[in-house]
């Protein structure tokens, strides 16, 4: 059985739970004073250790005034607390060979480190500093505000990175998860010192924190080290806090619900490259929703090797695309599911009818035992392999508490793979292919 992460109070039953997980590791999960959550996962023999911040936030929960403040945080803070300056931080990863870095994705934000397992006290005083006293100083943020506009520019000079931006605004359209993750280079220039502090405050408190650690690590101590870390922040640990709710998942939206389009869109964004970049797609299955096994089996099939269906029709067959593959990614109340290829411009319709083609037969045919028994056989690999590092397991840990509720052993999650049959696959490709279909190109054309 799954290990349930229920929001619980501090000091009730549940707020301490521990479980046995594959090759002798064990997971722990405790709830701190002030709703502060902290899930451990010990692998024995390891002598490397992963800390991660994790914050219930992204850009999807920016408002009017506020947009671009979740990107602007990542990199503010590693700009200077009041105990340390931005050489204070960056000095004391260097000093003992660790790594140190961020994300922000569409619904939580990261500030994670890899240390050896001495080190380990250190980077959680660091990050929780980060994390509780950022001082994002006047002349620290415009400095950053330039630091970001380039990181845009250059994304914005990928056309690949062009494509699945472009991609995911016209599927999701109005709703916030159609928005850039990083903001644009208008909000940017735009938002105020003043509303990124008011971000800050508002979401970085203890109630939305998770921090989670992985590798040579002591869950009792961990605990220790992580409220006293956040007490020297300042931070106030009232006993009754409760942590902050998971965002709802009761259903899946519709077409025309919170500003998804009610119809597909098709899109072409010029940009003077020579080869041309494509996706076709539509809406998907939450993060939550127990097809996602299914789905990723689906995705094996279509576009996830070179065995797969888009590669070996586009690219091996016929030469139309040095890169051609199938994706997908889920959130709270949606997600995505998309098809993609670079290839010359000229060859852009014959391509997406090619991929459309393969998307539809997997709908119509079942596919063939063979192909179910390869895909599982490459996701129950791909999966154990993931798992082999202090990172991983540590953003396992924390994407089971922000968004599953619920934490799979390994093992488990290769029984929800191993039982999905050959009419799951058919019976989601379809509903996939009944979707509003969208169609994104980025090329030298017309916009």
């Amino acid at each position: 059985m799954p290990l349930d992460l229920p929001l619980v109070r501090p000091g009730l039953p549940g707020a301490e739970q521990s479980a046995g997980q594959d090759g002798d590791a064990h997971v722990r999960r405790s709830v701190l004073p002030g709703g502060v959550r902290v899930l451990s996962e010990h692998m024995p023999g390891l002598r490397s250790a992963t800390v991660g911040a994790w914050v219930g936030v992204g850009s999807r929960d920016e408002t009017s005034g506020h947009f671009g403040s979740t990107h602007f945080l990542e990199h503010l803070l590693f700009k200077g607390t009041a105990r340390r300056s931005a050489m204070d931080i960056a000095e004391a990863f260097d000093a003992v060979g660790g790594e140190a870095n961020a994300a922000t994705g569409k619904e939580h934000t990261c500030y994670y480190a890899r240390v050896l397992d001495t080190d380990l006290p250190m980077a959680v005083d660091v990050i929780a500093d980060m994390v509780t006293s950022a001082r994002l100083e006047t002349d620290e943020l415009e400095t950053e505000r330039g630091v970001i506009l380039e990181e845009l520019a250059m994304n914005d000079d990928d056309p690949s990175d062009v494509v699945h931006e472009q991609f995911a605004s016209g599927v999701l359209g109005e709703h916030p998860l159609g928005r850039p993750i990083g903001g644009t280079p208008e909000t940017i220039r735009e938002v105020p010192r003043d509303a990124v502090w008011e971000h800050y405050r508002w979401h970085y408190r203890p109630q939305t924190l998770v921090v989670s650690a992985a590798g040579g690590v002591d869950h009792d101590t961990l605990c220790a080290q992580v409220a006293d870390a956040l007490a020297a922040g300042g931070w106030d640990l009232a006993d009754d806090a409760s942590p902050t709710g998971r965002r709802d998942v009761a259903r899946e939206l519709g077409a025309g619900e919170h500003g998804l389009p009610i119809v597909g869109v098709e899109r072409s964004v010029r940009r003077h490259t020579e080869q041309a970049n494509v996706i076709v797609g539509c809406t998907s299955l939450t993060a939550t929703d127990d097809r996602r096994f299914t789905l990723s089996v689906l995705n094996a099939v279509l576009g996830g090797g070179m065995s797969s269906r888009l590669f070996q029709e586009v690219r091996e067959k016929r030469g139309l695309a040095y890169s051609t593959y199938s994706f997908a990614s889920g959130h709270a109340d949606t997600g995505v599911f998309g098809l993609y290829a670079g290839c010359t411009p000229a060859k852009v319709d014959e391509v997406v009818a090619l991929m459309v083609a393969e998307w539809e037969r997997l709908a119509e045919t079942p596919i063939t035992s063979a192909e179910l028994e390869r895909s599982v056989g490459q996701l129950s690999g791909g999966l154990v392999l993931g798992m082999e590092d202090t990172g991983s397991r540590m953003s396992r840990l924390g994407k089971a508490e922000l968004v599953h509720g619920a934490l799979l052993s390994i093992d488990e999650s290769l029984e929800r793979v191993r039982a999905v049959t050959v009419q799951d696959v058919q019976e989601l490709a379809a509903e996939l292919a009944s979707r509003p279909r969208s169609v994104v190109r980025v090329g030298p054309f017309g916009d």
